[in-house]
């Protein structure tokens, strides 16, 4: 008789996550086309191979009082997940950032006696370090994606491996400038500036005004300016119109789905706080970081935020080396005048492309895919 068919049980909750985990399911796939995959994600994670339970991207939820709203329908799928877990007792369970989700996950399943491997770190080393504790007690591996991590996680004792950034791989053009820009009616010798409000609808909802009333503002004084607006695949093509009012009188082009193509084809960008920054970053554009939530959101983070800066790029960095626009410093002015602190500075444009140069050496050689599977079948073959 042959061996039984392994398998593999994954979580994860937002659009970063369900990209992450498709290139991993790949990858795990190309290694072992044997394995079976079940769980909670999104549609790549399902695209790539993984049996999906239900879609968590589309809770994709920013902030405490979003969280209380959807309680219900969490728990129901918690749930349920750690029933069909006690029902297929996998080799493993893969969890995917998403902490305030998979951190009781873990709890839960190591209770139980399942093996628990957490990939992609939750961000205790910005906030509630307490939970290190919990990693270190309900965690089997962690697989981190940035050296800070590891020195991090090896300080506190936890098993950890660094695995390096999966987006070394995947952030690409695939046409240069000169080929989008006039494809979507835009002049590549004028300036042009990027718009990333981000892959969340609450996101959106606050961020693209305030960037609309930006390039509104940045047009009026530079009338040979044009803008481009990312649309990220979890966004609507209506919702994001309607939150860009008043922006009829600019050139200003949508691209949707092709948010590399378009970071590319920009000279300055105006990015959400998030993994858009060090996408950003890997293709070396200077940036401004904006972050804008709910009051109480707001505060309560602030509360327990222990680094000094909340744009990834910057924290990667270990240093401010883009600007960042937060909560009420977020206006179409401030970030305007930051913008133009940049665009009109050759040797600042230079200086931050040096330090985003180095932002993207830090994050590993291409293969972080392959290199978290290998080390996840070397625990499941255990």
């Amino acid at each position: 008789m042959g061996q039984p068919q392994k398998l593999i049980m994954f979580v994860a909750g937002e659009a970063s996550g369900d990209s992450h985990g498709a290139h991993l399911i790949s990858a795990l796939r190309a290694l072992d086309p044997k394995i079976n995959f079940t769980g909670l994600g999104g549609p790549q994670m399902q695209s790539a191979g993984l049996v999906l339970y239900e879609d968590l991207t589309k809770f994709a939820v920013v902030g405490f009082s979003e969280v209380l709203k959807h309680y219900s329908e969490f728990k129901r799928i918690f749930d349920q997940f750690v029933t069909r877990v006690e029902q297929l007792k996998p080799d493993a369970v893969v969890l995917i950032d998403y902490p305030g989700f998979n951190l009781r996950l873990a709890k839960v399943l190591k209770e139980k006696g399942f093996k628990v491997i957490y990939y992609i770190s939750p961000q205790v080393w910005a906030w509630k370090e307490n939970r290190v504790k919990l990693i270190q007690k309900y965690v089997d591996k962690m697989l981190v994606l940035f050296p800070f991590e590891k020195k991090f996680y090896t300080k506190h004792g936890l098993d950890v491996e660094l695995v390096g950034h999966p987006l070394v791989d995947t952030v690409k053009a695939t046409i240069t400038k000169d080929d989008l820009l006039p494809s979507l009616g835009l002049d590549p010798n004028k300036l042009t500036i990027g718009l990333l409000p981000g892959s969340r609808e609450k996101e959106v909802e606050k961020l693209l005004p305030v960037m609309a009333e930006t390039a509104k503002q940045l047009y009026k004084e530079y009338p040979n300016m044009q803008f481009l607006v990312m649309k990220a695949p979890t966004i609507s093509f209506h919702f994001l119109k309607s939150h860009l009012e008043g922006t009829k009188e600019l050139p200003l082009r949508i691209v949707p789905d092709r948010a590399y193509d378009g970071i590319n084809a920009c000279d300055v960008c105006i990015v959400a706080s998030g993994t858009a920054t060090l996408e950003t970053a890997i293709l070396k554009k200077p940036m401004v970081v904006v972050y804008k939530t709910s009051l109480i959101t707001y505060f309560l983070a602030k509360s327990f935020i222990k680094i000094p800066y909340i744009g990834l790029v910057n924290v990667v960095a270990g240093k401010k080396i883009v600007p960042e626009c937060i909560q009420n410093e977020a206006t179409p002015e401030n970030i305007a005048r930051e913008i133009k602190n940049i665009f009109t500075d050759e040797v600042k444009i230079a200086d931050i492309k040096a330090e985003l140069g180095k932002v993207k050496e830090s994050l590993g050689q291409p293969g972080a895919s392959e290199r978290a599977a290998r080390k996840i079948l070397e625990i499941i073959r255990d």
